[in-house]
């Protein structure tokens, strides 16, 4: 049984339908693997004991004739989703050992669809971060080396334990959260598909607030169709979130296999940066010839505003990350460091509690909004983001989809861009374009670079239209054939 992590969801799903296996033997299996993997840093917590009581009551459901969509699957879940009586840190030493007395709307769902909790996964802390080296509780190792080296590498953030965790088949899917990339970068370096839908789609109810105009939920999984089967359970309207839309959700993996006959996809000329390397050129190149493959019709198009995108969501996204942050003062829960008198307590607090990262990011945020700059950055960033998101509005009158590169980079060293921010932040320029615009977009796995590290392929669709993103990522996913996995090391 103890090759029964290494399935894909679906293949699970078919396996405990046909009672090749039971729903605790497939937990106990991945339980196993997570004990064996404590190198790779992927698992805050492991909620063995909730994991196997799960596994039952799903194995006795399904004898009964009660399946769920998701009846039996074992997930890890991304340590800023609120899991009711399960401690939840947002990967930060402020929240201390905070245990929530209600469920995120998102894991609500994946529970009544009958799937099992594995754990909460790692994260950069509040998600802040493109590395997940900013977690409080050390950074996250990504299961893939480079050929022939030793060396550790990150493994994208900021749901980097997520990624790592789907890659190293310590579960079946994870949840995760997108703010500027982050599913999307971690899927890529990590060889895994991960989804980012269209903001409101998944309702950000019960998940610990970064940037609330930008956050998003979404799946990190092995395969596009898993992707699909798990997006289907997350998403749907909840009014406690009043940025939920209320739209139908579909079958997503119905449309996995829809054909592109006739479809036009178009690649933004902005997205071609100076210095991007030729193997991810390359990779550009081959997903367009695949595409065309299918009969689509690839189309150039432009998105003049993309060279702001960057300056602008790290001028908005810090203003409402200062914000949210503000609640942690070490009065209602979390740490406390007490001081001679309440202001000093509120600064020790905060200076303690939140790390480097975060901190840096409070303070930008600050002063963005403070009198006399409130005009010249947060509303010029403001009005910057509705340029970006009438760019793709345009664009979609001559397309359907985009298809992108995903990150302009491979998976690099732990500590090779930590002490520069601003080469971190430049992991995001090909991701956070969908997040200012609250376009769907995908991730999937393409091909390995010369040091045998994955590569990725974006498509961004229509607000509301992950449909075509899941038949356009299917098909790329066909066409690249990409089943490479990590050697085990661990």
């Amino acid at each position: 049984m103890s090759t029964l992590n290494e399935l894909t969801l679906a293949g699970a799903l078919k396996g405990l339908a046909s009672k090749d296996f039971s729903a605790r033997e497939l937990t106990q299996a991945h339980l196993d693997a997570i004990a064996d993997a404590d190198q790779l840093n992927a698992y805050l917590l492991t909620t063995t004991e909730t994991a196997l009581a799960m596994a039952d009551a799903s194995d006795a459901r399904r004898a009964m004739g009660d399946v769920g969509a998701l009846e039996g699957i074992p997930l890890g879940i991304k340590d800023l989703f609120c899991t009711n009586g399960t401690r939840t840190t947002a990967g930060s030493k402020i929240l201390g050992d905070f245990t929530p007395h209600y469920e995120s709307t998102v894991s609500a769902n994946l529970w009544r669809d009958g799937a099992v909790m594995l754990g909460k996964l790692n994260m950069d802390e509040f998600a802040m971060g493109s590395s997940n080296e900013n977690s409080a509780f050390g950074p996250v190792v990504n299961p893939w080396r480079a050929n022939g080296e030793t060396q550790q590498l990150v493994p994208g953030g900021s749901s980097g334990g997520s990624a790592s965790a789907v890659a190293a088949q310590l579960c079946l899917g994870a949840t995760a959260t997108d703010t500027g990339g982050s599913i999307r970068q971690p899927a890529s370096f990590t060889g895994t598909v991960g989804v980012k839908p269209t903001y409101g789609r998944c309702s950000r109810w019960g998940i610990v607030a970064f940037a609330s105009s930008l956050d998003q939920a979404g799946p990190i999984t092995r395969t596009v169709e898993d992707a699909a089967i798990l997006l289907r359970s997350m998403s749907g309207h909840d009014p406690k979130d009043s940025t939920s839309l209320k739209a139908d959700v579909p079958d997503f993996a119905a449309a996995c296999t829809r054909s592109l006959k006739g479809m036009r996809i178009g690649v933004p000329k902005e997205y071609r940066v100076d210095g991007m390397p030729g193997e991810i050129e390359k990779l550009w190149a081959d997903g367009m010839d695949w595409l065309r493959a299918e009969g689509c019709e690839i189309v150039d198009v432009s998105l003049p505003h993309t060279k702001y995108a960057l300056p602008a969501y790290y001028i908005i996204a810090p203003a409402e990350a200062s914000s949210n942050l503000a609640r942690y003062d070490g009065m209602r829960y979390g740490v406390r460091v007490d001081g001679a008198d309440l202001t000093e307590t509120y600064e020790k607090t905060r200076g303690q509690g939140f790390g480097e990262e975060v901190r840096r990011r409070i303070m930008i945020g600050t002063y963005v909004l403070s009198a006399g700059f409130y005009d010249a950055y947060y509303i010029r960033a403001q009005k910057v983001r509705a340029r970006i998101a009438e760019d793709f509005k345009k664009a979609f009158e001559t397309c359907d989809a985009l298809l992108t590169p995903t990150a302009p980079s491979a998976a690099f060293k732990i500590g090779a861009r930590y002490n520069d921010p601003v080469q971190m932040y430049l992991n995001d320029i090909f991701t956070v374009t969908a997040n200012l615009a609250g376009l769907p977009g995908i991730s999937i796995p393409a091909t390995l670079d010369n040091a045998g590290l994955p590569l990725g392929l974006q498509v961004i669709g229509k607000a509301l239209d992950e449909e075509t993103c899941f038949a356009v990522g299917g098909a790329l996913e066909r066409a690249a054939g990409f089943n490479a996995k990590p050697n085990k090391w661990w």
